[in-house]
């Protein structure tokens, strides 16, 4: 096990614990999907209590984990906020991605586990942040590359985010990952495997390495570098005994 791993291991164990101990909600920092797969992968019995996550909207990838004592059932609300950043002058602006503004969040010295996913529009971006630098973000993000801007704070509560999808339907031979992989991004398995094999496919947030996976209805699969879709129903067999199928791609 990594230096890495174990550090997070015992970062969250400890969360937990405090939980436990001083019966309170404890929030742990923006989690990647490699740490949320450390998270899920866990023994239950290494952890002092129940947990939640939740990154700001329902499918989000980056999130934090909500620590939950015995028997907890009042309200809590996780540490997040929601920024839109956009242009002071729409027409002067130009075409910015997600690499600008992240890019441009750490150059303000903000640690990447303080920041959430940013949701890319047509002329704006939707940023998760730690409640704790919403302010600060405001006051001292004023430029994307050449392009003046200004961060609003949105009512998070009030906040509500459906991402966009494109509906796909095609046939597969089995419901196998390696096959809905192909189908979801056009391409081959044999050229799909590899990220498969190295890490980089997660089902419901867990790390998948094995190509026979059997995805079943509703599961969310994350690719890095590819993309996310839903596997989302199997609509009938063909008489070659192949399956149509419908998934939801994220865009």
């Amino acid at each position: 096990m990594q230096k890495e791993e174990l550090m997070l291991q015992k970062k969250l164990i400890e969360l937990s614990r405090l939980s436990y101990q001083r019966g309170i909600v404890t929030y742990s920092d923006f989690l990647n999907l490699n740490e949320l797969n450390i998270l899920h992968t866990m023994p239950k019995t290494e952890l002092y209590t129940t947990y939640k996550v939740f990154g700001g909207y329902d499918f989000s990838e980056r999130q934090m984990v909500a620590f939950l004592p015995d028997a907890f059932c009042y309200e809590y609300f996780y540490p997040i906020s929601v920024l839109k950043i956009r242009p002071l002058q729409k027409k002067f602006s130009e075409a910015l991605s997600h690499r600008d503004y992240l890019g441009a969040v750490l150059n303000l010295g903000i640690e990447r586990s303080k920041i959430g996913d940013i949701l890319v529009q047509e002329d704006s971006a939707i940023l998760f942040v730690h409640q704790s630098l919403e302010q600060f973000i405001q006051d001292e993000l004023k430029r994307i590359r050449h392009t003046s801007v200004m961060a609003e704070p949105e009512n998070f509560e009030k906040f509500s985010y459906t991402p966009q999808i494109e509906e796909k339907k095609g046939t597969v031979s089995s419901l196998r990952l390696d096959s809905l992989l192909a189908l979801a991004f056009s391409s081959s398995r044999t050229k799909l495997v590899p990220y498969i094999e190295n890490g980089k496919v997660f089902v419901n947030g867990k790390l998948i390495t094995s190509n026979g996976y059997q995805i079943k209805q509703d599961d969310i699969i994350s690719v890095r570098g590819l993309g996310r879709f839903q596997y989302k129903e199997m609509l009938s067999q063909t008489k070659r005994g192949r399956y149509l199928v419908t998934i939801h791609l994220y865009i």
